[in-house]
């Protein structure tokens, strides 16, 4: 039971809830803690190098605003993005994509969240194509589905999965109520599933529909016992933490 609640369970930004999230520090201690995958997000700078950050600026995990797209990776190494967690963690920088896909470990799956646009399609297929992991150990999600529509077409070897707010945004609600539709863009995108809000209205029929069309059903982003219990009793693929050794811990003791 306890290896299948690790492969369940993807470390969001890393051990997020402990280390600053997106550094090498939450991405490591994830590893160490046992985590069979980790999300990350990238983003691409002036100098096109592929950088882990959530946000299209520092201003919130480093205290000064430098916006990604318009600074130099040089600039942004110098950003501290670790006192923002906590003193302990002075010094951390925003790392690479290509220092993170260093730390993977041999039956690790690096999650990749792309926060760019069409942009970023050309360096980062190039960047993979040079790095030592296998197909299966890299997964692609985007809130853009024509980006991982455009992505699927250079880069078919790796999974993609289309991320939804569903009901996070009442508005979002309307939009992907209709779950045929989703599916048939799923589909038509070549996509191979999608990562949704973990909310009112992810349900038994919801998964089963992805199911039955073979496609992947993931969700974000839980971090209490109640939930994470439901979505493994409806079969989910995969459920993105901030605390993922301590909900597996918690699930564990009430088996």
């Amino acid at each position: 039971m306890k290896k299948i609640l690790h492969e369940k369970f993807v470390a969001h930004r890393g051990e997020s809830f402990i280390a600053p999230e997106n550094t090498l520090s939450a991405i490591n201690m994830a590893w160490q803690n046992g985590a069979k995958a980790v999300e990350i997000d990238i983003r691409i700078t002036l100098d096109n190098e592929i950088v882990v950050i959530h946000d299209k600026n520092t201003k919130r995990v480093g205290n000064v605003n430098k916006k990604i797209r318009q600074s130099l990776l040089e600039v942004l190494k110098k950003v501290d993005v670790g006192l923002f967690k906590n003193i302990k963690w002075k010094g951390e920088q925003i790392p690479t994509l290509w220092e993170v896909l260093k730390t993977i470990p041999t039956k690790g799956k690096l999650i990749i969240e792309i926060k760019s646009g069409i942009e970023i399609i050309e360096p980062l297929s190039r960047l993979l194509k040079n790095a030592s992991v296998s197909d299966s150990q890299i997964e692609i999600i985007s809130f853009n589905r024509k980006l991982l529509a455009e992505l699927k077409k250079t880069m078919p070897h790796y999974k993609m999965l289309w991320l939804l707010n569903l009901d996070y945004y009442f508005p979002a609600w309307l939009v992907f109520s209709k779950t045929p539709k989703t599916i048939d863009k799923v589909l038509s995108s070549k996509l191979d599933g999608v990562n949704v809000w973990a909310g009112k209205m992810i349900n038994k029929s919801y998964v089963d529909q992805f199911k039955k069309q073979n496609l992947l059903v993931y969700t974000w982003t839980i971090n209490e016992v109640k939930t994470a219990k439901k979505l493994l009793e409806l079969d989910v693929d995969a459920i993105t933490s901030d605390r993922p050794t301590w909900l597996i811990k918690q699930l564990m003791d009430e088996i």
